[in-house]
């Protein structure tokens, strides 16, 4: 356990990287939905990534989808 603590192990690096994705997307819904709320949770909250993908798909104004997520990965290669 002490060695998925580490900042410099793989596991954390997935972690914070998987985090930090869904964060990024959720932060960019809920302003752009102007759900401000959720905007600060989101921001002050740190779940891995498990809150911000409940809003996303489901507590969303509009909620995600998965051609949107599809979408997301086209246009990041």
């Amino acid at each position: 356990m002490e060695n998925i603590l580490n900042p410099n192990s793989p596991v954390f690096i997935l972690l914070f990287a998987w985090s930090l994705l869904w964060k990024g997307i959720a932060l960019w819904r809920a302003a752009k939905l102007d759900q401000r709320n959720w905007f600060i949770v989101l921001l002050v909250i740190n779940t891995a990534g498990i809150l911000e993908i409940l809003y996303l798909f489901r507590f969303a104004k509009k909620r995600f989808t998965i051609e949107e997520l599809r979408f997301w990965e086209k246009t990041s290669k």
